[in-house]
């Protein structure tokens, strides 16, 4: 039986009197992975910053149905933004510290790393395969190294939900196959409930169980199957658009 792990309702989000995202209502249940799809300006990074906290909104989301108004989201969602600043050659960090320092959303004044903490980093890297990059600087790291490594900074603090933000953008060809894999095998082996944004669909298709497609509005949701067989979306994008659509 599906549960319900968030829900959103009349989300609308507006920026100096300029509409973001209207009224957007959805369910993502316990153990999904959902692409979100969508142009450039259709409103996928506002509906992230919504999930995470980080804007004002109208509506409610609702995690695990506690209000996401009564607690901080970062103690509570993994979260991959698409740059970090580790990528500089120079930052002074080792991949382990990186890692290490996702705990501190979920510690209070003063923040103190303890011995559970270094286990819990030594577990995420365990996970993501990426023990024997410990103690090598971040930015020597090859790209798809350093998604991974932030991908376990971003589990680091054991969340049940997952977002990740254009996650292989920049990677090449195998670095991108292998961070998919990862998170495929993070959501069917973990029981993590991911939501990736991409502007990939074909990407999102072969992956991922469910889709949203924004334009500022709610679009679409359902599976891709349903996607790419649908007339409203055939009318959407025009009758010459196609889809590839397979699972592997």
């Amino acid at each position: 039986m599906s549960v319900n792990l968030l829900e959103i309702n009349n989300l609308s989000v507006a920026y100096q009197g300029v509409e973001a995202l209207r009224k957007i209502s959805l369910n993502i249940d316990r153990g999904d992975y959902v692409g979100l799809a969508g142009a450039n300006g259709s409103g996928k990074t506002t509906m992230v910053k919504a999930l995470l906290g980080l804007v004002p909104f109208a509506g409610t989301i609702t995690y695990q149905s506690r209000s996401l108004r009564e607690f901080v989201a970062s103690e509570h969602i993994g979260y991959l933004p698409q740059k970090m600043s580790f990528l500089d050659q120079r930052f002074p960090a080792t991949a382990k510290e990186v890692v290490v320092s996702g705990v501190y959303c979920c510690k209070k004044f003063p923040k103190f790393l303890n011995r559970n903490d270094h286990e819990a980093a030594e577990q995420a890297m365990e996970l993501l395969g990426v023990v024997d990059l410990a103690d090598r600087m971040i930015g020597r790291l090859s790209g798809g190294q350093q998604q991974r490594v932030l991908l376990a900074r971003a589990l680091v603090h054991k969340p049940q939900f997952l977002i990740l933000d254009e996650p292989t953008e920049g990677l090449d060809p195998q670095s991108r196959t292998t961070l998919y894999q990862t998170v495929e095998r993070l959501n069917k082996e973990n029981g993590v409930t991911i939501l990736l944004v991409s502007h990939d669909i074909g990407a999102i298709g072969k992956y991922t169980s469910k889709m949203i497609y924004l334009d500022r509005e709610l679009v679409f949701y359902g599976t891709f199957e349903e996607f790419c067989n649908s007339s409203e979306m055939t009318n959407y994008f025009g009758a010459g658009q196609h889809f590839v659509c397979h699972r592997h």
